[in-house]
């Protein structure tokens, strides 16, 4: 028994110090020389002040702008995590339909079906900072009202604003709430 005791002791204490201790200190080391702004994030900046940063999404609840993708978190990255309630929860489903309504009644001329899933329900970390095309378009026709421009011009912003999937097939196309935004203030 002393023979699988001591060795396995000795393989748990390496594995901690390796994967708990190295590891991570060499992959903070890897973004502090190659990451976003050296490992601190990419921030935005607007007007000579930080306005967000690209990677988290942001809560907007204003009409003349887009909105974002609901937060179970309140776009806290401190506490970033799902609600872990079910698709069959009622108070998930209350929230959910609470969303559409609310949807609805900014966005005149919408039906519920016409709503992608994901501006009604929260993402697994609850920080999601971008949206697909398809629901960035459907809030065109509330934005152009709310700021009193051609809806075709808040068209062709989405399309500029708007990334492919990654090498031309990993992914989704996808829009950053926060960056489209900024671009609407600048017109």
């Amino acid at each position: 028994m002393k023979q699988h005791i001591f060795p396995a002791i000795l393989l748990t204490l390496c594995c901690l110090v390796l994967f708990n201790i190295i590891y991570p200190l060499a992959m903070y080391g890897v973004g502090l020389v190659i990451g976003p702004n050296h490992a601190r994030g990419e921030t935005v900046e607007a007007k000579g002040r930080t306005v967000g940063y690209a990677l988290l999404g942001q809560s907007f609840t204003e009409d003349r702008y887009f909105w974002s993708r609901p937060s179970a978190v309140g776009y806290n990255a401190a506490g970033s995590a799902g609600s872990n309630k079910g698709p069959s929860n009622p108070d998930y489903l209350k929230t959910v339909q609470e969303r559409i309504d609310t949807f609805l009644a900014h966005n005149p001329g919408i039906r519920a079906s016409q709503i992608p899933s994901e501006l009604v329900t929260a993402s697994g970390s609850g920080l999601d900072p971008d949206l697909s095309p398809q629901a960035a378009r459907v809030q065109v026709a509330r934005i152009a009202r709310a700021r009193n421009i051609d809806a075709a011009r808040v068209e062709q912003l989405i399309a500029a604003q708007t990334k492919g999937p990654l090498l031309g097939m990993f992914g989704p196309s996808t829009v950053n709430v926060l960056h489209l935004n900024l671009a609407l203030d600048a017109l």
